[in-house]
């Protein structure tokens, strides 16, 4: 049997195993074991398995995943997320739609300081759904609003996800949050921009509420200086070339801590509940690299990504054709996937495909743009049907909602990412631009 075969017989009992709900991590290592035992024996195997965890784990980059974990754990429990609404609330919250363009604003600021989009989803959920209710704000809408604000907590750096993709890469994680930031950004004004037009189409969708006087203002705006100094610091000190990013990331889970603390609003218990979702979420996520490790060993003994990457550069399609098709495959795999597998799964096929063609910009260049790609493409996927990891996570605080209702809702949201994944694609400088200039 070829190597092509037993690759995609690899790929499709693996994608069996997580239908019937097998840990992703497990499910790729236990196929990826199978598969390299099957293709370069038993004894190698062993000999892999015995050093691999140790070489993956003891990298010092990757103690950056937790500490940001930690850092959005404290903010979550520190009542920020509602601060954030709020003061948005009070000064939009008069237009139509305005408080859902609050949502959007306390999403783009709270990802600042999170790098997580189900923390964030969750949080605002329970922050910004009930007073949409409470203000007539149509359901399906509301819950549409909070899932695509959701996905800016991975948009708006630090993002988990990016770490992710530098580590698996071996890109600098400190420029690819620099490039982060602008199409981040892009994405918040897109979704307001798509909240006015909807409720000027529909005004029953999100109605206006009375103007909040300029005084009655202020102490809103007061209550989000801790936030904005928080990201601030972190965001500006990894610009600005003053920390790594671990070094940045540790710093804000110390400062967030601090201010939590200092606000009297967390209590030892909910240090103590930070810190055990810290542990589990990181302990999930090093489960699933260590798993994609042992796959992508597999597939390299297939010789399917280097055959891959050999034909599409042999092939003479245009480089945007390539790229165009792969980021689509990336939209459907992120409706039927969890984003972190999908990434580290498709890298080892993918990255070199993309950085063997010809873009007119240097293979550096190229990683990083692509890098902003897939994670636009993985914050689309996680509001899409028939999985769309966000809206389960609304329609869990929701539950009077109808889940198709909630989909429709998303839906304007999704058509306004795809028309900001063709603007980065068409303009690669709007990805880049800040990394040059910071450098």
């Amino acid at each position: 049997m070829s190597g092509f075969s037993i690759a995609v017989i690899g790929f499709a009992v693996m994608l069996g195993l997580m239908v019937l709900r097998l840990p992703i991590g497990l499910a790729m290592m236990l196929v990826g074991g199978v598969g390299y035992i099957q293709l370069n024996g038993l004894d190698p195997f062993l000999n892999y398995i015995r050093t691999t965890p140790y070489q993956i784990f003891a990298n010092y980059t990757l103690s950056v995943i937790p500490l940001f974990v930690l850092m959005g754990a404290f903010a979550e429990r520190s009542g920020l997320a509602g601060d954030l609404f709020k003061a948005a609330s009070a000064v939009v919250g008069h237009r139509r739609g305005g408080l859902g363009m609050a949502v959007i604003g306390a999403c783009t600021g709270f990802g600042a300081i999170c790098g997580s989009a189900v923390a964030t989803t969750a949080t605002f959920s329970r922050a910004a759904l009930p007073q949409l209710r409470h203000y007539r704000y149509d359901p399906g809408f509301s819950c549409g609003v909070v899932a695509v604000g959701g996905t800016l907590g991975i948009l708006i750096p630090p993002s988990v996800i990016l770490v992710v993709y530098a580590i698996s890469t071996e890109q600098n994680i400190a420029k690819l949050f620099k490039a982060a930031l602008i199409p981040g950004l892009m994405a918040s004004v897109f979704y307001c921009i798509t909240i006015a037009l909807m409720t000027r189409r529909n005004p029953e969708l999100g109605p206006a509420q009375p103007r909040v006087a300029w005084p009655d203002r202020v102490r809103p705006l007061l209550g989000i200086i801790p936030a904005l100094a928080i990201a601030f610091v972190v965001v500006g000190g990894i610009y600005g070339g003053v920390f790594t990013p671990t070094e940045g990331a540790s710093v804000g889970a110390f400062v967030m801590l601090l201010v939590g603390v200092l606000r009297g609003t967390l209590s030892l218990s909910g240090i103590g509940e930070a810190i055990l979702q810290t542990a589990e979420t990181s302990a999930m996520i090093f489960a699933i690299l260590l798993g994609a490790e042992v796959f992508n060993a597999f597939l390299a003994l297939t010789q399917v990504p280097t055959a891959a990457a050999e034909m599409i550069a042999s092939s003479g399609w245009a480089p945007y054709t390539v790229l165009v098709g792969l980021l689509a495959f990336y939209i459907v795999l992120g409706g039927v996937m969890d984003e972190l597998a999908m990434i580290l799964l498709t890298l080892p096929v993918f990255f070199p495909i993309v950085t063997a063609l010809d873009f007119g910009m240097s293979p550096d260049d190229i990683a990083i743009w692509f890098g902003i790609l897939v994670l636009m493409v993985v914050g689309i996927g996680m509001t899409c049907p028939p999985i769309g990891l966000n809206v389960f996570v609304v329609s869990s605080q929701a539950r009077d909602v109808p889940i198709t209702r909630i989909y429709r809702g998303v839906l304007p949201f999704v058509l306004s990412d795809i028309i900001r994944l063709g603007i980065v694609v068409a303009f690669p400088a709007l990805t880049l631009y800040l990394v040059k200039l910071l450098e």
